[in-house]
């Protein structure tokens, strides 16, 4: 009786073939879907850091602090 069971329990070649390409499908899709998104993500942040909005916050946010504080300005 415990035989039938346990034949009952094995997966066949070409099952477990179908199971392995399936899942490797959905990898691929979700690694394409990951690339596609890096590439939109790289264009944007290139846009970004073109716009003039951004080069104007850069050029105003360093500013002189030494003259505020008790340096040697000689």
């Amino acid at each position: 009786m415990a035989k039938a069971t346990n034949l009952n329990l094995m997966v066949s070649t070409e099952q477990l073939t179908i199971v392995l390409i399936v899942t490797a499908a959905i990898f691929l899709v979700f690694i394409a879907i990951a690339i596609i998104k890096m590439y939109k993500l790289k264009a944007e942040n290139k846009r970004l850091l073109e716009s003039d909005a951004f080069k104007t916050e850069i050029d105003e946010s360093y500013k002189d602090f030494t003259d505020g504080h008790l340096y040697d300005n000689k």
